[in-house]
């Protein structure tokens, strides 16, 4: 168990930085992507419902990892090439965004309609009643959604080792290949991992409660 912290320790900590990368730029990028795909599913113009939906029932029902192998090994056969961690991170953005897209547009139906009916009655356009009155309120009842949708893809960074990627799993991996240590170093990896998920759930949970109260 010693030899964990003391021969391995920045081995581990490259692993967790990368994992980091992995969850805030595949977090980030899947709630921009997945407000934008959004206002598309709840857009007036048939063919932005039309684009928006077809996005969410692909990437929804695609399996990450299955993702991950056609984008770092299919796109280089059609000439594009990106480095790995950015291909992960491509990845993980478009099947987060899908998720993402669905928690928005469930948030935002939860939003009496009477309400963006008197949005429009005031001569606030589409995109002056979602300002102001739809995602304001949304938001409310989206955190804890939002807080699974982040454990989610912290959870599925995990994956980045199958295609070559030295994330914190791959890492423990390597270690225990190394060490033949037997269950302890994914032990150590899985407390990392749970306490990250609860530190985030907990966050929610207080934000949950702001919210309430500014209610």
């Amino acid at each position: 168990m010693d030899v964990l912290f003391t021969r391995y320790l920045g081995t581990f900590a490259d692993g967790l930085w990368v994992t980091v990368q992995f969850t805030v730029v595949g977090f980030v990028g899947a709630m921009i992507l997945g407000v934008v795909l959004a206002t598309f599913r709840i857009s007036p113009v048939p063919y932005l419902r039309g684009i928006g939906l077809l996005y969410v029932e692909i990437f929804r029902n695609v399996p990450l990892v299955s993702l991950l192998i056609l984008v770092v090994y299919g796109l280089p056969e059609i000439g594009i090439t990106i480095d790995y961690l950015p291909s992960v991170m491509m990845a993980m953005v478009l099947v987060g965004a899908a998720f993402a897209c669905e928690v928005f547009r469930t948030g935002i139906n939860a939003i009496p309609a009477g309400q963006v009916e008197a949005g429009r009655a005031i001569g606030l356009g589409f995109f002056g009643v979602l300002r102001e009155i739809v995602f304001p309120q949304a938001t409310r009842s989206m955190v804890q959604p939002i807080v699974t949708l982040f454990i989610g893809i912290l959870l599925s960074s995990s994956l980045a080792g199958v295609v070559g990627v030295m994330d914190l799993t791959a890492q423990v991996s390597y270690i225990n290949n190394r060490e033949a240590l037997g269950l302890v170093t994914f032990l150590v990896a899985a407390v990392i991992y749970a306490s990250i998920a609860l530190g985030a759930g907990a966050l929610g949970a207080r934000l949950e409660v702001r919210f309430r109260v500014l209610r």
